[in-house]
């Protein structure tokens, strides 16, 4: 179903607690309703009190929808640095303290600037995945979700 008709049913129903992100993990926003589908919710459908929340997993209408959402699978990182490969830049970004240098350079010899951070997976990271993080700088490599990591 696609979101914006999910959350209208929702709300035929008595549901207004609802939520949606993104299920495949990239930490997109989902502005327009109308572009996105539902592949996911929690709670699962059933019976609910009409004060529960509601939240949709969701991909773009031209995205298959994954066999597991993977929205949450990349931990904060604490003291310890996560392992970001294959994340987006996005959710590596919102993963680490906002007090964090990071930079982010095009893993492809293009020299992309990477704008939109959501659209760009990471290929490589310094420091290594496990590192003792104390402050150091964060720097990544990426290319867009489309392309393959050099």
């Amino acid at each position: 179903m696609g979101l914006q008709s999910a959350q209208d049913k929702a709300q035929e129903l008595g549901f207004y607690t609802l939520t949606s992100h993104d299920a495949l993990g990239r930490g997109r926003n989902q502005i327009a309703d109308r572009n996105w589908k539902v592949c996911s919710q929690t709670p699962a459908p059933g019976m609910h009190s009409t004060d529960t929340k509601i939240d949709f997993g969701t991909v773009k209408l031209e995205e298959s929808c994954p066999a597991t959402d993977t929205s949450d699978n990349t931990p904060a990182a604490g003291d310890k640095m996560p392992n970001f490969a294959g994340k987006s830049v996005k959710v590596a970004r919102q993963a680490l303290d906002s007090a964090t240098s990071l930079t982010v350079e095009d893993a492809l010899p293009d020299g992309r600037m990477v704008l939109v951070e959501s659209n760009w997976k990471v290929c490589t990271q310094t420091p290594a995945p496990g590192t003792a993080l104390n402050g150091q700088p964060i720097a990544l490599t990426a290319v867009k979700f489309e392309e393959t990591c050099p």
